[in-house]
């Protein structure tokens, strides 16, 4: 492998990000590789190969016969406009996970860097006035974390109150004068609007991601552990962890940013959104890691539950599909919760890393591998039973060669280590072999994971002088950034419309 060489150079053109010292001469020349997300190609003659090696990613390491190797894969040829309902969960993905379907793999892979880029726009500098918040645009979102080419468009941004008892979540900043006292940004909503992308798909994709915690996790002990009804019916029986409700429900009247709970904004956007591409193919996906996983699976359910994915035409009816891709997630609910989003068809996959911790929590002592866990949480009303909801793909970093066999558990947990993962994953007992050629640099973006031997500093993305910059006079400062809107003028209209829509539903 060749040496690294200082400074570091921006491979992926962004005016405020230094990423990684080495390319691979991947992103720099085609920064679509991130994630091949266009038009696979219907008329192969061959297999497609693949490599267990670092060779093929990085032409500059030194080549021998004897580190490189490949393997063929099949790849499906229908088109995945034919296919999108089954990719998106429709069949619990029976048959698509082992071994690994090629669309379902660059669809996990593409949700997941929709998932990343909360984590990559976040501003995490405690000497920050902007600490917690979003540092771009919302116009120019994607644009900025070089994914413009993905065919979407963002159409809010979401916050929270950090007002609630989970402070190992929540990131503050250390100085007086702050963009806000209360709130935290916590994800985006967002819409695909390319015409190529929606004609790709083969439906208008309305997406949610929720920001979740990179490696950080002491926010796990913040958990109480202590379930409360959801009321998102009535239905009392349906429980979730209360710190999870909280984040999601709260709301803090003196901050113009949580002045609507995430729930409600959520829930406004995605019926503004229904309205305005009414008629047409639909679906609602939503993504998230860590503790964003389990805000991804209680908004999905609460979309389900309200109603809002239920289309009357007359005496047409019709049900837009509803899909979450969760990354690292815990334990949200109860058995009552697990078998009502069932009942509900929200369709789960949940990715983890068996060595993680986080998907263990909470319900250490009763959840779903419980076999009398029906009797305990309904006869004995056991007050901490949890149960994960959906499908569940499990990965294991040692299977990896291109990994430390005996990372942290902040590595464990590292969504971007997911990632890589699933580029390699083929099916339980089949050996790992990357497919995308996905750049193994973006593993050690947040930690040290990746083996010495690749030459990759780790935790290497940050920004260029920390945002800083160099005025004409030759004063370094941290320049002001615009004012981002706090929530669009119609959301308490839209709130109400979803409050409305669901009471006479219910009648």
């Amino acid at each position: 492998m060749a040496s690294l060489q200082l400074p570091f150079t921006n491979y992926m053109q962004s005016p405020t990000q230094v990423l990684s010292p080495i390319s691979f001469n991947l992103l720099s020349k085609t920064p679509n590789l991130l994630f091949a997300h266009k038009p696979t190609s219907h008329k192969l003659t061959t297999p497609v190969r693949c490599t267990t090696s670092v060779s093929s990613l990085a032409p500059e390491a030194e080549q021998s016969p004897d580190t490189e190797q490949t393997e063929a894969y099949s790849e499906d040829p229908r088109p995945l406009r034919q296919v999108w309902r089954q990719i998106q969960g429709s069949n619990d993905w029976d048959g698509l996970l082992d071994p690994m379907n090629s669309h379902l793999r660059q669809e996990i892979i593409r949700y997941g860097e929709f998932a990343q880029a909360c984590y990559d726009s976040f501003d995490f500098d405690p000497y920050s006035k902007y600490c917690g918040t979003c540092k771009y645009m919302a116009d120019h979102f994607f644009k900025e974390l070089d994914m413009g080419d993905m065919g979407y468009q963002v159409t809010r941004y979401l916050y929270a109150t950090s007002n609630i008892n989970l402070p190992n979540f929540f990131q503050k900043s250390t100085i007086r004068r702050v963009w806000s006292q209360h709130a935290n940004w916590m994800g985006y909503v967002a819409v695909s609007t390319d015409p190529d992308e929606i004609r790709r798909l083969g439906r208008r994709d309305i997406l949610v991601a929720w920001r979740g915690t990179v490696t950080y996790l002491e926010w796990i002990h913040d958990l109480k552990d202590i379930l409360r009804p959801a009321h998102f019916r009535e239905d009392p029986s349906i429980k979730i962890e209360s710190g999870f409700y909280d984040l999601y429900t709260e709301k803090e009247m003196t901050c113009k940013y949580c002045t609507f709970s995430a729930r409600e904004q959520v829930l406004a956007e995605i019926k503004r959104l229904i309205e305005k591409y009414r008629g047409e193919e639909l679906s609602i996906t939503v993504t998230g890691h860590s503790l964003g996983a389990a805000l991804a699976l209680l908004s999905a359910y609460d979309i389900s539950e309200m109603k809002l994915n239920i289309l009357h035409n007359g005496s047409d009816i019709r049900k837009i599909p509803i899909t979450v891709y969760s990354f690292s997630g815990p334990r949200v609910g109860n058995l009552k919760f697990k078998e009502r989003c069932d009942e509900l068809g929200v369709k789960v996959l949940r990715v983890i890393n068996v060595h993680d911790k986080v998907p263990k929590v909470p319900g250490i002592f009763a959840n779903e591998k419980l076999q009398y866990q029906k009797y305990i949480e309904e006869a004995m009303s056991f007050p901490w039973s949890y149960a994960h909801v959906g499908v569940e793909l499990a990965l294991d970093h040692m299977n990896s060669p291109f990994l430390k066999p005996n990372g942290d558990l902040g590595c464990a947990h590292n969504l971007e280590a997911i990632l890589h993962l699933i580029d390699g994953y083929h099916g339980k007992n089949r050996k790992f072999c990357l497919v995308t050629k996905r750049d193994i640099a973006l593993v050690n973006k947040n930690c040290d994971f990746l083996k010495g031997e690749y030459g990759v500093p780790p935790h290497w993305r940050q920004d260029l002088n920390k945002g800083m910059v160099r005025t004409s006079d030759g004063r370094w400062v941290l320049p002001e950034r615009p004012r981002i809107e706090a929530h669009p003028p119609d959301t308490a209209h839209h709130f109400q419309q979803v409050i409305k829509f669901a009471k006479q539903f219910n009648f």
